[in-house]
């Protein structure tokens, strides 16, 4: 057995061992910094070009710097060792680092083990369904390198043959997989802790400042999916609140956190009920449909009617809820009337100066204010572009007066500070706006690029009121959608019709996913025989039917290898053929009786067919008898005698 680990592996069977460490280092290479990835993916490459040359082994003077060098980097980027991403990017390093050491058959098993652990860790930071595809075709090169060190084995002559049986395996470990998925009792929490908040989006912010958007607007992943009881709301009703923002300093508006009072009245004249899948976000704000009427489960409704997480979104979040849509909200203002009218000293003396002159110019009328703001914005020359002109530190001075260029960020915080420079209560609102319907998976796909802020101001007997200063420069944003406003913002390739369609009919299958893998917790698991009458499964049920499934697998098993461990003699295959057609005939072949005298009788009993009987038995004997190892053509050969014997009664 030593003996054997210590065999030196041959030339294909290190090309595979290279192989499977390349496909590993591949499917980690997206969660990992490029200085990492390049650098592993060059030693992986010089280590194989190294054994081509018939240079077998790597210095050791050079290998331990290297390692030394692995640690002091990931170190150096994450502080330590410990955790998901400096641990998964730590076993990246030692992987490609093992290749300059892989030279026996005992260094490539224990390679081919560690490569399939750095698979599993690719999971961690991504479950998606392609993730999980490429996890399970990254498998085929260990399964390939593995099975060629069986011995004897026989070699094919391309290199892309030996994955062919990895196939076959992974197929065969399927069913059995499927069930542990199913049967496996769920733990509340994943072991190996929470998600690496690096590589989860960070969704909205509880503070914005102009430009701070961009890097959402150009993320056209899918954000939220929300499915309704009744019909969708039209497109221009189609905002989700997440942050209401009143605290500015000059530069940013600031969520704040009220936890300590109710949320503030609301008149309902008309509400929806929906559904939520949100993706992991990493934060706690839990997006909602303009206005709710209350908090999910491990949530809370804060005093502006923003619904808080108890946790943070690390996984898909489903939340049902209803929102009102036809509503006055919060009619008397009271005593926070000063919060919403504050204003910065020292900043944006143009603005606050034309916000004062609608004041003393239209007096109290405020709905005339409103509509002087939106006025200059679709009147004064400003135009809706992700890609503006940087700010000073007046920066609502520098947009009205100077640049005229921004997105939804901009026309916000713009048109917020000019109400409250002209004594009206605003604030700001982000969230999402639009989405795209779905029609056959019947839900709203919302995408992190339909991000976006508005306003809200507060009317004497009417409270809080939406007002959107973006429709009033870009009507196409409320309208279309996001894509729409800004077609620069993405090349003319990817906005195309067939493209679009294309990934927004695959984004069914992305929600069946996640709904059905990513989403089957523990709570689903419990219910899993709930179409059977039971009302909840325990976790002794759930063991006793993965042991059940296991031993039926394993007995299936053990009779699929047992009816081919010994494959049937062709020449034998033929003769029992024979024996079925002569039995039709009336002759049959009695216990003990040898292949010769049964011809023979039957050649008796058939004179008609004597002939062919004695070749048919000569052919057989010779095949069986006279060569060790017959010819493939000689027993074709017997195969299209016997095809070709004719069934006739028996005269008597």
């Amino acid at each position: 057995m030593n003996a054997t680990a210590a065999t030196p592996l041959d030339t294909r069977s290190f090309d595979l061992v290279a192989l499977a460490f390349a496909a590993a280092l591949a499917l980690q290479m997206p969660h990992q910094p490029w200085w990492l990835g390049a650098p592993l993916a060059l030693v992986i490459g010089l280590r194989w070009w190294q054994r081509r040359q018939r240079r077998a082994h790597t210095p050791m003077w050079l290998k331990l710097p290297l390692l030394a060098l692995l640690v002091l980097a990931v170190v150096g980027r994450y502080g330590n060792v410990f955790g998901q991403a400096p641990g998964t990017a730590l076993a990246v390093g030692l992987l490609a680092l093992k290749l300059l050491e892989t030279e026996t058959m005992r260094d490539a098993r224990v390679g081919m083990g560690f490569a399939c652990f750095t698979l599993m860790a690719a999971l961690l930071s991504d479950q998606s369904l392609l993730a999980t595809i490429a996890v399970a075709l990254g498998l085929l090169p260990p399964l390939a390198a593995l099975r060629s060190l069986e011995p004897g084995r026989r070699v094919p002559a391309a290199l892309w043959r030996e994955l062919l049986p990895g196939m076959a395996l992974l197929a065969a470990a399927l069913p059995l997989a499927a069930l542990a998925f199913l049967l496996v009792p769920r733990l509340g929490s994943p072991l190996w802790g929470s998600p690496n908040s690096a590589e989860q989006r960070s969704g909205l912010a509880d503070s914005m400042t102009p430009a701070g958007f961009t890097q959402l607007l150009i993320d056209d992943s899918p954000a939220l999916r929300v499915s309704f009881d009744g019909p969708p709301p039209l497109p221009e009703q189609r905002y989700f609140r997440a942050f209401v923002m009143g605290d500015y300093d000059g530069a940013s508006w600031t969520y704040g956190d009220v936890a300590d009072q109710p949320p503030v009245a609301i008149e309902v004249a008309h509400s929806v009920r929906y559904h939520i899948s949100l993706e992991p976000t990493r934060g706690r704000v839990l997006p909602t449909l303009d206005v709710p009427l209350a908090a999910p489960p491990e949530a809370s409704l804060r005093r502006d009617r923003v619904v808080i997480a108890d946790k943070p979104v690390d996984t898909l979040r489903d939340y049902t809820l209803a929102s009102a849509t036809v509503y006055r909200l919060e009619p008397q203002l009271g005593r926070h009337r000063a919060r919403w009218l504050q204003l910065p000293d020292g900043f944006n003396p143009r603005t606050l100066a034309l916000g004062q002159s609608w004041r003393r110019q239209y007096g109290d009328d405020a709905a005339a204010i409103v509509q002087a703001a939106l006025t200059l914005f679709h009147d004064g020359g400003f135009r809706y572009t992700l890609a503006p002109a940087p700010l000073g530190r007046d920066a609502m001075d520098d947009f009205l007066f100077d640049t005229h260029e921004g997105f939804c960020e901009h026309y916000a915080s713009a048109f917020t500070v000019l109400m409250r420079a002209a004594g009206i209560p605003a604030r700001v609102v982000t969230g999402y706006q639009g989405g795209y319907w779905n029609a056959l998976g019947n839900y709203l796909l919302v995408r992190n690029a339909d991000a976006h802020a508005w306003s809200e101001v507060w009317l004497a007997g009417r409270g809080w009121v939406r007002v959107d200063p973006t429709a009033a420069v870009r009507p196409q944003r409320i309208d279309l959608g996001a894509a729409a406003a800004a077609p620069g913002g993405q090349l003319p390739w990817y906005q195309s019709g067939w493209l679009q369609a294309l990934r927004n009919h695959w984004d069914i299958v992305n929600r069946w996913w996640n709904l059905g893998v990513n989403g089957f917790d523990a709570l689903r698991q419990r219910g899993l025989l709930r179409p059977f009458g039971v009302s909840e499964t325990e976790t002794s049920t759930l063991a006793a039917l993965l042991a059940a499934s296991c031993v039926l697998a394993m007995l299936a098993g053990l009779a699929w290898v047992w009816r081919r461990s010994e494959p049937e003699d062709p020449a034998r295959a033929a003769l029992r053929r024979l024996e079925r057609k002569l039995a039709r005939m009336g002759v049959t072949r009695a216990n003990g009786e040898g292949p010769r005298d049964f011809l023979q009788r039957a050649a008796r009993s058939l004179p008609a067919q004597r002939g062919r009987l004695v070749q048919l038995m000569q052919h057989y004997l010779e095949l069986r008898y006279a060569h060790a190892e017959p010819t493939a053509e000689s027993l074709r050969a017997l195969q299209r005698a016997v095809r070709d014997f004719p069934v006739s009664r028996v005269v008597k």
